[in-house]
């Protein structure tokens, strides 16, 4: 049998063919930008982080890492005898997981460190030794199959103090807001237990970094109604609040069309 040509060689690599990606199981090969952020916010924990395939080319792949209450996304080169990560070259696969088993310290162009604590497999087990049923009696009656209702908890949340400006009285005030499925609700503080007001975000028309306001920091989302104006101490921050807001408006676009 011929030897395969240089050609071959790469195009096996840029498949994840031929250099041990496809056998880790963390390497997630087609997962999406989105849908690695909404895996590991809805089921990862902080120093989370997994593999996946890079759209920017043919071999370039991608590290999410999650961090608090946010994911960051790290390139990686696979070129045709080595792998490049950040500063570091390794010769083999086995160099570059043996990095990540060390649990190593990475740092992003805005300053956020984290740490690659536990890699996120592509299968999760499901535990194999289940109950027995003891008792199947009690149940509702009266209901049908259209009280039937799936239901499934959000992929993308996130909470956590934002400064407000009022709507009539153009004050600023710091509330407490939790994202979760389609609504943003704010509270007094976060001990409170009804919030002051529940956004519908079905009805926001759009979200984006906003420069008219004398704070910095600042983000807005536009509803027909009204445009509610919120700030966040760092940069970062806001950035983490507005695609995780712009991701939901664009889930329920395409939810809407189909």
């Amino acid at each position: 049998m011929a030897d395969p040509q240089p050609d071959e060689l790469s195009r096996g690599r840029a498949e994840g063919q031929g250099d041990g990606l496809l056998e880790l199981d963390w390497y997630h090969h087609e997962l999406s930008r989105h849908a690695a952020e909404a895996l590991l916010l809805s089921n990862g924990k902080d120093g989370s982080y997994l593999l996946r395939k890079s759209h920017d080319g043919p071999m370039l792949y991608a590290l999410s890492v999650r961090g608090k209450d946010s994911v960051k996304h790290f390139q990686i080169e696979r070129t045709e005898d080595s792998i490049k990560f950040g500063f570091n070259e390794f010769r083999t696969l086995s160099e570059f997981v043996s990095h990540f088993a060390n649990q190593p310290l990475i740092g992003s162009e805005t300053g956020t460190l984290l740490i690659l604590k536990t890699p996120y497999p592509r299968k999760v087990d499901e535990p194999s030794i289940y109950e027995s049923v003891r008792v199947h009696t009690a149940m509702q009656s009266g209901r049908t199959e259209n009280d039937l209702i799936a239901e499934a908890p959000s992929l993308g949340t996130k909470e956590g103090y934002l400064t407000k400006q009022g709507g009539r009285v153009k004050s600023w005030k710091t509330r407490w807001f939790i994202l979760h499925r389609n609504e943003l609700k704010y509270f007094k503080d976060k001990m409170s237990i009804e919030p002051i007001k529940t956004l519908d975000l079905t009805e926001c028309t759009g979200v984006q970094f906003d420069y008219s306001q004398e704070k910095i920091n600042c983000f807005c989302l536009v509803f027909p109604e009204r445009t509610y104006y919120m700030c966040t101490k760092t940069g970062v921050e806001a950035d983490e609040w507005i695609k995780l807001i712009r991701w939901k408006l664009t889930q329920m676009k395409k939810a809407a069309k189909t």
